[in-house]
């Protein structure tokens, strides 16, 4: 029974298995030092709630984006994706009142033109093939 949550589930079980090793080569000689340090910061109680909680949002978050994709398709996913975070650039924006570059005013019209040129094309009905004459 490998639905799509079943799917996401088995891949990031996978994920955590291939990237052990080169977490522990690359991270195990630091891990105590920053370990201890992050605990004298934060408080080991606070320190592993926030993991934890961390964790599994993120994890409910992405399995939520993964279930989303297989019953909407891969290109409507990545359309609302990229609406979604222009939507959240500009809402920060105003509500931090950060004035918007140039630059991201630019990119931020390039996505959302580019949403709504797809929600239009998205809509028109394919033509209708040419229908061959009887020779």
């Amino acid at each position: 029974n490998m639905d799509a949550a079943n799917v996401y589930g088995v891949m990031n079980i996978i994920s955590f298995l291939c990237t052990i090793p080169f977490v522990v080569v690359t991270e195990l000689p630091t891990l105590g030092d920053e370990w201890n340090a992050a605990v004298e910061a934060h408080g080991l109680q606070p320190l592993v709630k926030n993991l934890l909680l961390s964790g599994f949002f993120f994890y409910f978050y992405n399995e939520c984006a993964f279930a989303f994709t297989a019953q909407v398709g891969a290109v409507t996913s990545s359309v609302l994706n990229t609406a979604k975070r222009v939507i959240i650039i500009v809402v920060s924006s105003i509500v931090f009142a950060e004035p918007m570059e140039r630059n991201t005013v630019l990119g931020s019209a390039i996505a959302i033109g580019g949403t709504f040129a797809y929600s239009l094309t998205s809509k028109k009905k394919p033509a209708a093939a040419p229908k061959k004459k009887a020779a």
